[in-house]
Order: structure tokens, then C-alpha cells, then sequence
């Protein structure tokens, strides 16, 4: 295990993980292509859907920036085969149920919800360019406009 996050403009480790229709996620598989690695708290909760809601909105524009798109949480992959069914997801979520990903990319907070102390993902949203270079990252997402964001930086290195 990776033991810090890669940095800005450091090449992303590969790795693996289990996706949503019995797929493995290899980021080797995708030199050649952007990539959208979106992390999220949790399934259909409403920012996490109204994100995920923007994102399949916009696919054909990442598509056409030589961009895929991927979610990752903790849920299950059962969990995630519901979400991507019910908002209709043309892209697939990898589940991160032992926060390897999440470790790796540094996302899990000390959050306080309801007055207790909880460990949780800080939504984030990174960028991993046709070489696998770590070009952009956003921390602390607010969902608003964020998607929009994200598909001009995949423009403008397109």
C-alpha cells in the first residue's frame, strides 16, 4: 500500500478495484484517456445523487474530452448497482468498502454529524490525465457548479 497520497503531477499508482457490473476497475486499462475519480459520502443521499445526477448529465461532453467518468464511496457494490440503476448512471462506481482507494487518495475525515464524532469521505474529485499523471484535485466539494468545473479543466487539457 501506497503509504501518501500521490501528489500534483506525480504519476498515480495503479491499482484495482471491484465495480458495479461485475467489471474490476484497472487504472493501467485506461492509459490513453482522462479520468474522473469522484469519491462521495454515501448512495442516495441528496448531494451524493444530485452529483451523480449532474455527472450523467454531462457524460457525452467527458466522453467527447477523452474523459471517463467513475464514482467511488464505501458502499457496497449491491448498494451501487441500485444508485447507477435508479439515476440511470452510463458510467460505474467502484466500491471501497476497506477505504484502500480512499486511503490511498487521502479522502476519510473526522466529520461530526448529530454531535458525534464519525469517520467519513470528504467529497472529492481528482483528475488523472491520458498518462496517469495526478493533474487536478478538488477537496471539500460543494456539489453546486462543481461538475461544471470539472468538465472545462477536462477541456482545456483535452
Amino acid at each position: 500500500m501506497v503509504e501518501s497520497p500521490p501528489a500534483l503531477h506525480d504519476i498515480v499508482p495503479d491499482f484495482s478495484a471491484a465495480m458495479t457490473s461485475e467489471q474490476t476497475f484497472r487504472l493501467q486499462d485506461y492509459r490513453g484517456r482522462n479520468i474522473v475519480l469522484y469519491f462521495y459520502p454515501k448512495d442516495n443521499t441528496p448531494g451524493c445523487t444530485t452529483e451523480g445526477i449532474r455527472f450523467r448529465e454531462l457524460y457525452p461532453e467527458f466522453q467527447q474530452a477523452n474523459t471517463e467518468i467513475v464514482g467511488v464511496s464505501r458502499d457496497s457494490l449491491r448498494s451501487h448497482e441500485s444508485f447507477r440503476a435508479k439515476l440511470a448512471m452510463p458510467f460505474q462506481l467502484i466500491s471501497d468498502p476497506d477505504e484502500s482507494l480512499c486511503n490511498l487518495f487521502n479522502v476519510i475525515r473526522s466529520k461530526t454529524m448529530y454531535g458525534k464524532a464519525v469517520r467519513g469521505v470528504d467529497r472529492s474529485t481528482f483528475i488523472i490525465d491520458a498518462s496517469g499523471r495526478l493533474v487536478k484535485e478538488w477537496r471539500g466539494v460543494k456539489v453546486p457548479g462543481h461538475v461544471d468545473e470539472v468538465l472545462e479543466f477536462v477541456k482545456a487539457i483535452h
